[in-house]
């Protein structure tokens, strides 16, 4: 079992490097992705028994080659001496020429022509090595219909002309957003499952922290990446206590707090310290910044919220939205009182992009018990069930909402 971790830990590790060293040399994403899967699956399946070899990277890459040459002497046999030649200029164990293109790759995944969900299935198939079957257990969608998505965003790309290279810089600070924003909903996908029996998906926030890692590494002076980092592993802390033992949702005031990670905040509080006094202040450091100030109240009685408000009233201005307005409530109702959330709450009503979520009315079922209407916050409690897809989110507010009737 230790071995089988090890290899899959590799393989993970090893798809974005070999898929960009078969890219770079032929151009063809599409096609190189389909041939280091298969490759892949072909060490899953021989390395657990035969052990890993000596260059595991120059191994898939063969392995990867020889699955591209077979399909394009397939297609053409004109093509057959070109193939054949770029088969025997494989890098060896030591050629300085096998560099890690991972984040050309992570960049490729997330290109802008892309739709989100198309994005978030790419990255985690070319970057986080992840199967088609998984990726569609994840999100809860039939293995062909993400087969049939992965495939249209490779075409996608490939009829958008993107070039296997890294963006040009006036292009990479706004490329770098839609990077962060597709791991960070990776992320909150595993945290919290849109759907489904589960309350969380421990595969895929882990997957989300080692991708977050790898660019870290990639990308050093990049505050946000920093930011991004340090907010899931300080939100990921507290997931041994989210859940009861039957799986029921715990809410955050109410979670034991022994359970959380001391080792998983110490980081988490350290990397959000050093990015913000490295230079200007992003969305994720402020997110951060407020998860560390949850994370380090030793009670959720001793939480210092006046702290928290104004970290609010620091990224409403940096990065504005209805979901920044939504959390900000919580924390004004914490520091001036529900009716004081409430008010700020009723500026989302009009909002059509918070229609869809069951959160709005979730948060307002809170308040509004927190201000003695127990009548409306029955109702609100009910609506918010009703629209989630999470089976533990509805059992959790339709438990709330009975208590008050």
């Amino acid at each position: 079992m230790k071995d089988d971790r090890q290899v899959e830990a590799l393989l993970r590790e090893l798809a974005p490097q070999v898929i960009g060293l078969l890219a770079r040399k032929h151009g063809q994403f599409d096609a190189c992705e389909d041939a280091v899967q298969e490759a892949l699956l072909s060490a899953a399946q021989q390395w657990p028994e035969q052990g890993i070899p000596d260059s595991p990277k120059s191994w898939l890459a063969t392995v990867a080659s020889r699955r591209l040459v077979d399909e394009w002497r397939s297609e053409s046999a004109r093509r057959r001496r070109e193939e054949n030649d770029a088969l025997m200029d494989l890098p060896g164990p030591g050629d300085p020429s096998a560099s890690d293109d991972t984040l050309t790759v992570l960049f490729l995944c997330c290109h802008p022509s892309l739709s989100a969900p198309s994005q978030l299935a790419l990255t985690l198939r070319a970057v986080g090595g992840l199967t088609t079957g998984e990726i569609a257990t994840a999100f809860l969608v039939p293995e062909s219909t993400l087969a049939q998505r992965i495939s249209r965003a490779k075409q996608t790309i490939k009829k958008a002309g993107a070039e296997f290279v890294l963006p040009p810089s006036a292009d990479l600070a706004e490329r770098l957003r839609v990077v962060l924003q597709v791991l960070y909903l990776i992320f909150n996908e595993g945290y919290t499952t849109s759907g489904g029996p589960d309350l969380h998906r421990a595969d895929l926030t882990a997957e989300a922290i080692r991708l977050t890692r790898l660019l870290r590494r990639l990308m050093p002076d990049e505050d946000e990446v920093t930011g991004l980092l340090a907010l899931m592993l300080l939100t990921d802390a507290r997931r041994a206590a989210r859940a009861d033992d039957d799986g029921s949702l715990v809410p955050l005031a109410e979670q034991d707090r022994s359970l959380w990670n001391a080792e998983t905040i110490a980081e988490g509080v350290s990397l959000v310290s050093a990015a913000l006094e490295a230079g200007p202040v992003g969305p994720y450091q402020v997110q951060a910044a407020i998860a560390a100030v949850h994370d380090e109240a030793a009670t959720a009685a001793a939480t210092d919220w006046s702290q928290i408000l104004a970290l609010y009233d620091v990224l409403e201005k940096v990065s504005p939205g209805p979901v920044v307005t939504l959390n900000r409530a919580v924390a004004v109702a914490e520091v001036n009182g529900p009716e004081a959330g409430l008010e700020l709450l009723a500026t989302l009503d009009e909002d059509t992009r918070m229609s869809q979520t069951h959160r709005l009315d979730s948060v307002r079922g809170h308040l509004l018990e927190l201000a003695g209407d127990v009548v409306a916050a029955h109702e609100a409690y009910l609506r918010a069930a009703r629209k989630t897809a999470s089976e533990p989110e509805k059992q959790y507010l339709t438990r709330r909402a009975e208590q008050l009737s």
